[in-house]
């Protein structure tokens, strides 16, 4: 028997499975990194459903001081939860496919995910503004309904992205982006 063979040395061809082990995480660390990925991401889909929640009232109500309350709590959400929830799930994402089989770029339903997430992060950055339609609210006067519906749209959109990675995680659809290739 070969030396290589009896020390559990890997047959030749398969260099990049074992330079690959040496990455991953310990299987404890590996399960709580993920407990902090799927919470961080469920709870992000729950702030950015209550953004939603509160959108919605503040455009179909006549009533100027729940606009305002409504358009006032949506940038706290946005900051206590959204945020820091968003950099956790990219984060632990990123960790989990960077010392996994999965990888960053090897499937299309990580990198799916990946660019569905930074996209929801860049719609909130950019398009996004509870402080605008606050303010608007607080002069008494009323907000444009165009402008009202936007911003409904766009935290609609990010929902609507988070839930579409939540799928790509469940059915892992579309399989390995370079076949043959590890």
């Amino acid at each position: 028997m070969p030396e290589a063979v009896r020390r559990g040395a890997e047959p030749a061809g398969r260099g990049t499975d074992s330079a690959r082990q040496g990455r991953r995480l310990p299987p404890a660390l590996r399960k709580t990194v993920t407990v902090v990925h799927v919470v961080a991401s469920v709870a992000l889909i729950g702030e950015v459903w209550a953004l939603v929640v509160l959108n919605v009232t503040a455009s179909l109500t006549d009533d100027i001081g729940l606009a305002h309350a409504a358009y006032r709590l949506l940038g706290t959400l946005v900051f206590t939860g959204g945020i820091p929830l968003s950099v956790i799930a990219l984060i632990s994402g990123i960790v989990l496919a960077l010392t996994s089989r999965w990888g960053l770029v090897r499937h299309y339903w990580v990198l799916g995910k990946l660019v569905l997430l930074v996209a929801t992060v860049l719609a909130g950055m950019f398009l996004f503004d509870p402080e605008g339609m606050a303010a608007a609210a607080e002069g008494a006067a009323a907000v444009g309904g165009g402008r009202r519906w936007e911003q409904v749209g766009v935290v609609a959109a990010q929902l609507a992205m988070l839930l579409a990675a939540a799928v790509l995680s469940v059915f892992k659809p579309l399989g390995r982006i370079r076949p043959g290739r590890a």
